[in-house]
């Protein structure tokens, strides 16, 4: 019995590793070849794994929202959505 508990409590663990997040702001540049955006609270997003999921027509002074999986201590992990929020 006590070996079921300690496995359940490890595989809860491990599964909680991979963390979704999400954080928005109002885009101050985007920059399409690089595919670097960055947001009004200095923030700085690499888009370039997640090229298919910029919405068409992203310019500055658009409110967003980014989804993410958090990678723990190392930081973001992969980017899951990008949305522009209604004004």
């Amino acid at each position: 019995m006590r070996l079921f508990s300690a496995t359940t409590i490890l595989g809860c663990l491990l599964a909680t590793s991979a963390l979704a997040d999400t954080t928005g702001g109002v885009v101050v540049a985007y920059d399409r070849v690089d595919h670097v955006l960055v947001l009004d609270d200095k923030t700085v997003w690499d888009l370039a794994p997640a090229g298919d999921l910029v919405p068409e027509g992203l310019s500055a002074g658009n409110r967003i929202t980014i989804e993410y999986n958090s990678a723990g201590d190392s930081g973001v992990g992969k980017i899951t959505a990008i949305s522009v929020d209604a004004k």
